[in-house]
């Protein structure tokens, strides 16, 4: 992995995407930037740059738009309403289809993975979404493996994870992935997050 800060992770932001789907990793990449020799750049963009309003209703202004965000390693696809509207927007799922050619990492968070499953990136893989979407995620595509236990399925160059909260444990697992585990123990220490906390 290259040390010259071309490292880019992007975290795509949509009207009614969930508020955790989204900063949740986005808070660990940010920390990871900070104890990283890798120095990634971590950004949040929408499809035309413009504000979002979130699930909850936060609002958010990205630094980015899909065009002029650039070439990416990690692509991050949050969950959340706003995906119902999005796996119906047929440019949205052929925009998908064209980054998938170019990122290395396409990473969803929640019901990230329906849409992910719509524009066909998920086809005969093993995958997960959050527990109460695993039949609409099978409707939409019936040869995608559904995995109902693991908290995130890593399947190479697609990662899905499950409901909320587990979009943090899949950015943990992708910095050891793409640095080393002791960095994203670092990373773990510092957002004091604990992987296993009590029921």
């Amino acid at each position: 992995m290259s040390t010259d800060g071309g490292l880019s992770v992007g975290v795509l932001v949509f009207d009614e995407a969930d508020e955790l789907d989204v900063v949740g990793p986005f808070e660990v990449f940010t920390s990871w930037s900070e104890h990283s020799e890798l120095k990634p750049h971590v950004s949040t963009f929408s499809c035309n740059g413009d504000g979002v309003r979130l699930a909850a209703g936060l609002r958010m202004l990205p630094s980015r738009s899909a065009d002029d965000v650039g070439p990416l390693h990690v692509l991050v696809h949050p969950g959340g309403w706003g995906t119902h509207r999005l796996l119906e927007d047929s440019a949205h799922l052929e925009w998908l289809r064209a980054v998938r050619v170019q990122t290395p990492v396409m990473a969803s968070v929640c019901t990230g993975a329906q849409v992910f499953a719509a524009a066909g990136l998920l086809a005969g893989r093993p995958a997960t979404t959050h527990r109460d979407h695993y039949d609409e995620l099978s409707r939409i595509d019936p040869s995608v493996l559904v995995d109902t236990e693991a908290r995130f399925v890593d399947d190479g160059d697609v990662i899905t994870s499950a409901g909320v909260s587990a979009g943090i444990d899949m950015a943990l697992h992708l910095v050891a992935r793409l640095e080393s585990e002791d960095v994203a123990a670092q990373v773990r220490r510092a957002l004091q997050y604990d992987t296993a906390p009590p029921v």
